[in-house]
């Protein structure tokens, strides 16, 4: 997928000299919001049937109140305490976008107008956290690379001192200002952080850390808006993964978890249905059960990758993959037929899966 955007974005140009647009990037553009608000798009275009929208379209759609209020710990999205955040965590996604070619948009009034461009991207990027990440690095780069300042970013990643930052810094601050409507430094400099920090995880090396040189690398963690990432969080000697897991009582995490399940669900329904991903003599008729391969009690924190779920049948899901329907076991053998297929599934849509993933989780339910 990485070089169907690349393929993509190489017919626009995004030099902001010409564009004098700032706000190809924003401070709520990062991967977990651009993912979740991509999603929600996608989702209102399939339950609404409409092609054209606005932010308060997406604001006011049931499915983004009812996920991104207990994702992100926010109130009710109808608050009108909470209007301004909640304008720049839908608007500003939606015009990088726009920017980017992915979205196309016009205006009526004081009123901008959304309509689907490359649905593919789209749905990838909506896919997964790490898609978005994908994506940003991929088109950030080219946005500066168009814009001629690229090559100030590679100067500090080859250095990588206080001193290349401060010069980065400055130099990007002053570009900015001199050829958008911005005139603040404070401003651009809370941007400048949502483009150096995915491109400095990208080549893994250090970034910036409130405003000032981060002296270790970017980690993972940090490129996001609040949440833990739970592969770059170290449990303490002696505790396993699902007790480090359980111990994490953040409402945060519960409704990511189950948002992120429900959608993980929804993507192999729609990739997969009505087959089933496991070709044996209990396939015949519609495949109904999406499975865990490795069972959600034991290893929660695997629980919605794509990657542990399989679509199956009733009868492989209650009478193979759970002996005798109790499904507080699993057949070890079963288990490596479903890992098998699921490999096969991968290597069949590479844009819905990630083998990076699928090694994670049978790391996580190997060990």
């Amino acid at each position: 997928m990485r070089h169907k955007i690349e393929n993509y974005l190489v017919q626009f140009d995004f030099d902001i000299i010409k564009t004098n647009n700032a706000r190809f990037i924003d401070q709520k553009v990062t991967p977990d919001i651009l993912a979740i608000i991509s999603d929600c798009v996608i989702e209102f275009l399939e339950q609404i049937r409409q092609t054209e929208f606005t932010s308060k379209d997406i604001w006011n759609f049931e499915y983004s109140n009812e996920n991104i209020k207990e994702i992100f710990n926010k109130p009710d999205v109808f608050d009108s305490k909470a209007q301004n955040e909640y304008d720049k965590i839908f608007q500003q996604p939606l015009k990088a976008l726009a920017y980017a070619q992915i979205l196309s948009e016009y205006k009526v009034g004081n009123k901008i107008f959304f309509s689907v461009k490359n649905r593919e991207i789209l749905e990838y990027i909506a896919i997964r956290e790490r898609n978005a990440l994908v994506f940003l690095q991929i088109y950030l780069e080219k946005v500066l690379s168009d814009s001629g300042i690229l090559y100030l970013f590679n100067d500090f990643f080859d250095l990588q001192t206080k001193k290349s930052f401060n010069i980065l810094k400055q130099q990007y601050t002053e570009f900015i200002i001199d050829n958008t409507a911005i005139n603040g430094a404070t401003e651009v400099r809370r941007i400048f952080t949502k483009i150096l920090n995915p491109l400095a995880f990208k080549y893994k090396k250090c970034g910036t850390r409130k405003g000032y040189f981060s002296k270790t690398p970017i980690t993972l963690d940090e490129l996001f808006y609040n949440r833990v990432n739970w592969r770059d969080v170290d449990k303490s000697k002696g505790e396993t993964r699902k007790e480090f897991y359980e111990s994490q009582t953040d409402s945060k995490v519960v409704a990511l978890q189950k948002y992120s399940l429900q959608k993980a669900k929804k993507l192999i329904k729609k990739y997969h249905s009505p087959d089933s991903e496991v070709q044996d003599e209990f396939s015949y008729g519609e495949a109904t059960q999406i499975h865990h391969i490795f069972m959600q009690s034991e290893f929660p924190s695997i629980d919605s990758y794509l990657e542990n779920l399989i679509l199956l049948t009733a009868t492989q899901h209650f009478t193979k993959a759970h002996p005798n329907n109790n499904t507080r076991i699993i057949d070890r053998e079963y288990q490596e037929i479903c890992l098998d297929a699921k490999y096969q599934s991968i290597q069949k849509f590479p844009n819905l899966y990630s083998m990076e993933d699928f090694e994670y989780v049978l790391k996580v339910g190997k060990k």
